[in-house]
């Protein structure tokens, strides 16, 4: 008895040095304000923020107190939005989590509503504002055949629709020039991919080059001559690099920029001036380069005026003297400001959640480790704040994609988590991308298996520097990280004590089965990336933990929404199916009006909730007195 006292004496004198225990739903409320543009003139902002639960447009004048909410959107947050022209606003919204976008317009002060598309089950997506243009938009819509989208100029007074390029059935993205003409087209057919070129919108498309998806060259824009193209490729290299490519002459020109460790794929432009004016790229952290003097000096005097902070110029007035630039970290969402780049006056606007403090939230470090093979592992870690890292609990966190990485910044999981306790890991395990095309093609038919190496070795990693406590280490992710949290359960069920999956991934099989139709292009793709459910078919069952839910013990939580495109629910049904077999009451939550991921807010409270609870019964954290 005594040593069990003086076991609970310690671990509250551990505790007591963490901040206070902040409010969940500090953590996954709307932000009072977020996703600021300043109108094409520069004379009005826009913003989301929340209206009955929901994010809003609103709209102020630059300099007025007077703010106009123009949308009322009561059942789903509006996701994305932009200004048409200088007094109207498209906006684009799905239904429950389908998927399937269909764009609405206003007027800045709320008047003319109009939903530009009445299609059921089609989705829309921007191909170019036309920003010469005050009434149209072109738009790609896959109302004509649900696997592929065509090419529409669509009023955004009236929503009249003119069909401008019919897909042939290849087609998977579309590029017009500067002045809003469509003369680049992506095609492939599931593994090669190549390119389609016009001089003019009446004469016929060539076929420029033609490649295997794991050499990419992809059209980032035209010169501002509109005579030749900027690409990001990876051809003839291991990272991504930015040229100019000849079309006259079909070849590569000239480099733009390189980076020896991470691709690069993001140039930057001023339209005004009319040339390029730096690029953007992820190391550890975002970094930005001008080799334009103005945008350099900008850059710099922000940078001085907000030490401290990462800072991003965001949208432009049209005649680059006005900008919107959000300044951010690891330990705040981020802070928007009004800049003057002719005067250099910085004008604070909004802090997007300032019920959050600096003070209380952790550090996010950058950290790398060796595989069993040998690579160089890259990811972050978070550790709670306030004390010492020997023995803790700890949440293993693999991302979604997989083909996608995690980044430095604000995350309101990895803040939650550790204010609760727990060590957060982070891993971009191989496949992840940014760091050039040989990390990506090791994760190829390896889900599962080295991919899945990768994350265990990370915790091996972690417990050999005493930080983690092996015995309380847990597991959580969403999309492929919660087919992550399901094959560590399964296939290392000595690693973890717990997991939590969200929208995971369980059979292989059957999410190829389900895919939305406009993925079906990209099958044999993921054939060869994943697995072909024919060719590969005991590789596919080797690497789906739905088959080896025998193996499971420990306890597992799942969440999942009903009308999810991309994992069907059924994904989640068979595992809690399987547990129930074996007697294993599995904790299942299921929310009606979402899809991939809880976007409404009182969702994501209850999975939170829940969430925090199941780590502290089961790994030992701290918990919200209910």
């Amino acid at each position: 008895m005594k040593r069990l006292i003086l076991f609970l004496f310690v671990c509250s004198i551990c505790w007591a040095e963490l901040p206070r225990i902040i409010p969940m739903q500090d953590f996954f409320k709307n932000p009072q304000q977020v996703r600021f543009q300043l109108s094409p003139d520069g004379q009005y902002i826009s913003f989301l923020a929340p209206w009955e639960n929901r994010l809003n447009v609103h709209v102020q004048k630059i300099g007025e107190d007077k703010v106009t909410r123009i949308t009322s959107c009561s059942h789903r947050d509006i996701l994305g939005y932009m200004w048409a022209n200088n007094s109207r606003l498209v906006y684009v919204q799905d239904q429950g989590g389908d998927e399937n976008f269909k764009p609405y317009a206003v007027n800045r002060d709320g008047t003319e509503p109009k939903a530009l598309i009445a299609y059921d089950k089609v989705r829309i997506e921007l191909v170019d504002d036309l920003e010469n243009s005050d009434e149209e938009m072109l738009i790609a819509m896959n109302h004509r055949d649900p696997r592929i989208f065509d090419v529409y100029r669509i009023n955004i007074y009236t929503g009249e629709l003119k069909m401008i390029a019919e897909n042939p059935g290849n087609i998977s993205d579309w590029i017009t020039d500067h002045e809003g003409k469509l003369r680049i087209a992506t095609v492939t057919d599931g593994v090669n991919t190549g390119m389609l070129y016009r001089e003019t919108e009446d004469k016929p498309w060539q076929l420029m080059f033609h490649t295997n998806f794991k050499e990419a060259m992809g059209p980032l824009f035209f010169t501002f001559d509109n005579q030749n193209l900027y690409v990001a490729s990876n051809i003839g290299r291991d990272k991504a690099a930015i040229y100019e490519y000849d079309l006259k002459a079909n070849k590569i020109g000239k480099l733009i920029y390189e980076h020896p460790d991470v691709d690069v794929g993001r140039l930057l432009a001023s339209k005004k001036q009319k040339k390029i004016i730096g690029v953007a790229y992820v190391t550890d952290k975002r970094k930005v380069y001008f080799w334009d003097e103005e945008f350099s000096r900008i850059q710099k005097d922000l940078e001085q005026k907000l030490p401290g902070y990462e800072v991003a110029l965001g949208s432009m007035s049209k005649d680059e003297t006005k900008a919107l630039v959000v300044a951010y970290s690891d330990k705040t969402r981020g802070m928007y400001y009004f800049y003057d780049c002719t005067t250099s006056e910085l004008r604070p606007l909004v802090n997007t959640s300032p019920w959050l403090l600096e003070s209380e939230m952790a550090d996010m470090t950058p950290i790398e480790f060796k595989a069993r093979d040998g690579l160089v592992i890259p990811g972050y870690l978070t550790l709670p704040k306030g004390v010492e890292p020997k023995g803790l609990p700890v949440v293993v966190n693999p991302h979604g994609g997989p083909w996608y990485r995690d980044q430095w910044g604000f995350n309101p999981e990895v803040q939650f988590l550790a204010n609760r306790g727990y060590a957060v890991l982070q891993i971009n395990f191989r496949g992840s991308t940014g760091y050039g095309r040989a990390f990506w093609e090791a994760s190829f038919k390896k889900w599962g298996k080295e991919m899945q190496d990768d994350i265990t070795d990370g915790v091996k990693w972690l417990i050999e520097k005493g930080i983690a406590d092996p015995k309380r280490v847990g597991i959580y992710g969403g999309s492929y990280g919660g087919y992550a949290v399901l094959a560590g359960l399964a296939f290392t069920p000595d690693v973890y004590a717990c997991g939590v999956d969200y929208v995971g991934i369980s059979n292989i099989f059957t999410f190829y089965s389900a895919i939305p139709p406009y993925w079906e292009p990209y099958l044999q793709m993921f054939y060869e990336m994943i697995g072909d459910p024919k060719k590969d078919a005991e590789l596919l069952k080797a690497a789906s933990p739905l088959f080896y839910a025998d193996k499971i013990k420990a306890p597992l939580f799942i969440a999942q929404g009903a009308n999810d495109p991309r994992v069907k629910k059924a994904e989640s049904d068979q595992m809690v199916a399987a547990l129930k077999e074996r007697g294993i009451d599995v904790p299942y939550m299921v929310k009606d009006n979402e899809g991939h991921g809880f976007l409404n807010q009182e969702n994501r409270f209850d999975f939170y909730r829940a969430m925090e609870q199941f780590f502290a019964k089961y790994l030992g954290g701290r918990v919200e007195a209910q």
